[in-house]
């Protein structure tokens, strides 16, 4: 019964740690998006790295990534089309999992 035990608390352990990486990684994509759409926007500095809060801060109304797109979409405005959005969003989950990645 031990081993069981082990096994489940193993598991439980590994999808704990999965969810709070998995956390981390949307957070720090989405500071990176914020960085990239500030300098669309001509925003340097002190103003840029707001910006990036405000971006990391809209994806807490709701589950997923749409109300992270919808901020960052329609703060560009025509500066940037969709598609350019969503792949920026793509390539940047990647650049911070492999960052966080790098760090442990």
């Amino acid at each position: 019964m031990s081993n069981f035990s082990d096994r489940e608390k193993a598991f439980e352990n590994k999808y704990a740690h999965d969810a709070e990486m998995q956390f981390k990684a949307e957070a720090r994509r989405n500071k990176l998006l914020g960085l990239w759409a500030a300098e669309k926007l001509g925003k340097s500095g002190d103003d840029a790295q707001a910006y990036a809060r405000e971006v990391i801060k809209a994806d807490f109304e709701e589950a997923g990534d749409e109300d992270v797109y919808r901020k960052v979409s329609g703060d560009l405005g025509d500066k940037a089309p969709e598609a350019e959005i969503r792949a920026k969003m793509k390539e940047l989950m990647a650049e911070a999992k492999a960052q966080i990645l790098s760090e442990a």
